[in-house]
């Protein structure tokens, strides 16, 4: 039975192509990233965060962009998202037809700096362009507030910072906020806190959480948004991804961990959690390694004694 004010379903965004991959030093081919998108929509995700529109000279990994967009056998009812840091960018997004764009600021002064050389106000303001022609052309506007919980520079972030960006970025014309813990130090009661801030301003229905595990935190932190209510989260298949600001840490929350604690949790996500191991093991395979996530690990370990 579910907690009683656990939402009935939850929408799972896997970012595994784009902010998984980004983080891969190996090249990984077209045809596998394009593969990854296929398995990932057949498994049942609606929510694909496909590629980014950054300079190669930055983001090798991402050079591919337009081929892998233009490769996709598009799903209808499924939304394909790119990451978008410039109207350069948001041009390559229109032109691959993507559903959605996605923006980013930090809710660290340190961390903006360190990152892009400009403040959180300056760097909030280069997207306003690109958040305008999106919605000029009937695209959805997802706007992620990085180092919500912690920052690799200046430790602890306020909430009152966090609330500050939230704002900025609506005030741009964002229509989704994402709280991300980028470097995975966050903990439950502080998310809690985090998440009530936010909602003082944005939609339950338009409020979702990005969870690193860095520290083994990221399901406890789900568990503590979804008694918020909270019912979209950012998610990586097989875990993808590690922090770049933390030395071997792991990335991303695994996608496979997450719809296993919701199914369990009597949550609906519209998710088959075999297919799911399957891409998995699939994009691990590619990459030679196992996967980080442990569902993944204990159930690809029940197969083969069975």
């Amino acid at each position: 039975m579910s907690h009683p004010t656990f939402p009935s379903h939850v929408t799972l965004v896997d970012v595994g192509p784009r902010d998984g991959l980004q983080n891969e030093a190996q090249p990984v081919e077209a045809a596998d990233k394009i593969e990854l998108v296929h398995r990932l929509q057949a498994a049942g995700l609606r929510e694909i965060e496909v590629t980014s529109y950054v300079s190669p000279k930055w983001v090798p990994q991402m050079a591919d962009n337009a081929q892998i967009m233009a490769g996709i056998q598009r799903q209808p009812g499924v939304r394909y998202s790119v990451l978008t840091p410039n109207m350069k960018g948001f041009e390559g997004a229109l032109a691959s037809r993507a559903d959605e764009v996605v923006i980013f600021a930090a809710a660290s002064e340190a961390f903006s700096q360190r990152n892009i050389n400009c403040s959180i106000a300056e760097s909030i303001e280069r997207f306003r362009p690109v958040a305008e022609a999106a919605k000029a052309h009937g695209m959805k506007v997802r706007a992620a507030v990085s180092c919500a919980l912690g920052c690799p520079y200046q430790g602890e972030v306020s909430l009152d910072a966090v609330e500050d960006v939230v704002q900025r970025l609506l005030d741009i014309g964002s229509d989704h906020i994402g709280i991300a813990d980028t470097i995975g130090v966050g903990t439950a009661g502080r998310v809690t806190a985090v998440m009530e801030r936010a909602l003082k301003h944005v939609p339950l229905a338009e409020l979702s959480g990005h969870f690193h595990d860095t520290y083994g935190q990221a399901l406890t932190n789900i568990y503590s948004s979804l008694a918020l209510g909270i019912h979209t989260f950012d998610t990586s298949i097989a875990g993808l991804g590690g922090c770049p600001y933390a030395k071997g840490a792991t990335g991303n929350v695994a996608t496979e961990d997450v719809v296993y604690l919701l199914h369990g949790l009597g949550i609906n996500t519209g998710i088959d959690l075999d297919a799911l191991v399957d891409a998995g093991a699939f994009v691990s395979s590619v990459l030679g390694r196992k996967p980080v996530s442990r569902v993944s690990n204990a159930l690809l370990a029940k197969r083969t004694q069975a």
